[in-house]
């Protein structure tokens, strides 16, 4: 069960940095500042972060035009939804979450 507490916080961490991340970067944008890679918001994404960046991304109206996002985020969900599944129902036993 401490496993699954530490995935938990793992992914309530990583999905409000991301989400904050697209906050931040939406910010700088309307004032010309200096602005968050594209690539550090996708690491935020691909290391669970994903959820948190969609919903920045519709929250913000962030990066909604460009395909790689609008495409890119939900494709990592889907991707990250399959693992999950994988991991609960199909993996031998000795990998299962529960």
């Amino acid at each position: 069960m401490e496993v699954l507490a530490s995935i938990g916080i793992y992914l309530a961490v990583i999905n409000l940095a991301g989400f904050t991340a697209m906050a931040v970067d939406k910010n700088k944008a309307r004032r010309n500042k200096w602005r968050v890679p594209e690539a550090i918001l996708f690491l935020f994404a691909v290391f669970g972060g994903s959820l948190g960046c969609y919903i920045g991304m519709m929250a913000f109206r962030h990066k909604t035009q460009k395909p790689r996002f609008y495409i890119g985020i939900p494709v990592i969900i889907g991707v990250q939804l399959l693992i999950v599944l994988y991991f609960l129902f199909l993996a031998p036993l000795d990998f299962r979450i529960l």
